[in-house]
């Protein structure tokens, strides 16, 4: 799928752009020169999304219905381009594009109301209780129990990963409600109105980044609404199943991408070269540049498929794919920008990486940020499901039809 520019598209740009140039504070600029991962600096974050509300631009890819622009393929991909192209903080994940889609397929009515409007207006935040000690890639392995007790639940169990659960009013989990079937079977999707109730517990996790972004959570004797549950008892994997799709495709990931390859690009620009030159004047370094755009360009249109309804997008595997490519594709460019910055990307500037903070920075911007990201990009290839699961999930899928073999 190609976007022709018609005059009216060209407007549009227009307009997201001057929008774009004005409406962050120096603050939400600086942390998106500052993020390091798929998750930006918080406070900055929820800031940068209320002001993306009030313009009613906080969620472009959400129906109408629940308060979206109704933008077409082609403006999403137009807004997307800008928003990279001016390196702003991405908006945290966990609430607009897992829980909320996921709401709206399978929610409650009561549920959509309840919940929604406070995810949009960047009121609340819900963090993921999905990976435990004993069950990351093995998600079915789960054991965070909730026995019924009258109307309520009583969970018992540890969480952990659960990306900035410090810092969340909410939660969505996986629970086990019944072991005496196959560990799918007896799983239970729940909503946790609160992270403060009584017998929970959340610690901060440091990271290698030196950042508390992941925590643990722990449970004992939690007791929560039968009514938090979404879907049936026993059938939350179906229900977490369909909240991965949202999270590993159908969103445009390769603006980011390319905005990744602009930053490297412009810093071998300014960084010498011992054989004469910059950086940037090297073949081996245009072989890596080069081979790497053209890949986030079949990545691109990958997502143009996906997130457009094409008939090839409907397919069980394409959010595997999706997945599949963006992490890798990640990963290659977190290592093309370690090697571009070289010793520069050495030293310890954690504290620099704080957003307001009046610690030196060494360095480029690269070299800022290129260590921390290299570091925190090893976990795209193991969250939202392992590599090795995605390519899995595809060969049963994909290699069946299309040699005709029985999966």
């Amino acid at each position: 799928m190609d976007i022709t520019p018609s005059a009216d598209l060209e407007a549009f740009r227009a307009e997201v752009a001057a929008f774009l140039d004005s409406a962050p504070t120096d603050e939400i600029r600086e942390a998106g020169r500052k993020t390091t991962s798929a998750f930006a600096p918080f406070d900055q974050a929820m800031e940068w999304q209320r002001i993306l509300h009030s313009r009613g631009w906080a969620a472009p890819d959400w129906p109408e219905e629940y308060g979206g622009p109704g933008w077409t393929v082609e403006q999403r991909y137009v807004f997307a381009d800008e928003y990279q192209k001016r390196g702003l903080p991405p908006l945290l994940p966990n609430s607009l594009k897992m829980v909320g889609p996921l709401l709206m397929d399978l929610g409650s009515e009561e549920q959509k109301q309840k919940y929604l409007p406070g995810i949009l207006a960047g009121e609340d935040y819900w963090t993921q209780g999905y990976s435990e000690p004993d069950a990351g890639s093995d998600l079915a392995a789960l054991q965070c129990s909730a026995v019924a007790d009258g109307d309520d639940y009583i969970i018992n169990g540890s969480k952990i990963w659960t990306t900035f659960a410090f810092r969340a009013n909410r939660m969505f989990m996986l629970v086990r409600t019944d072991s005496s079937g196959r560990k799918q079977e007896g799983i239970t999707f729940l909503l946790l109105e609160r992270t403060d109730y009584p017998g929970m517990e959340i610690r901060p996790i440091i990271g290698l980044d030196g950042q508390p972004e992941q925590c643990e959570v722990f449970f004992t004797d939690v007791r929560v609404p039968q009514s938090s549950r979404v879907g049936e008892e026993n059938d939350g994997w179906t229900v977490a199943k369909h909240l991965l799709k949202h999270e590993r495709g159908g969103s445009a990931a390769s603006p980011a991408l390319r905005r990744h390859l602009e930053r490297i690009r412009e810093s071998a620009a300014r960084t010498p070269s011992p054989f004469g030159g910059t950086l940037a004047e090297q073949a081996d370094f245009q072989q890596k540049l080069g081979e790497l755009e053209v890949d986030v360009a079949s990545q691109e249109h990958f997502e143009k498929l996906s997130i457009s309804g094409h008939p090839l997008a409907r397919d069980p595997a394409f959010p595997s794919l999706n997945k599949l490519t963006n992490s890798e594709l990640t990963q290659r460019i977190s290592v093309l920008m370690t090697e571009t910055v070289g010793l520069d990307g050495l030293p310890d500037q954690r504290d620099a990486h704080v957003v307001g903070s009046d610690a030196p920075e060494l360095g480029d911007d690269l070299a800022l940020v290129a260590t921390a990201f290299y570091l925190n990009s090893r976990a795209t290839s193991i969250y939202a499901g392992t590599n090795e699961v995605q390519r899995d999930l595809v060969a049963r899928t994909l290699v069946p039809r299309a040699t005709g073999a029985k999966k």
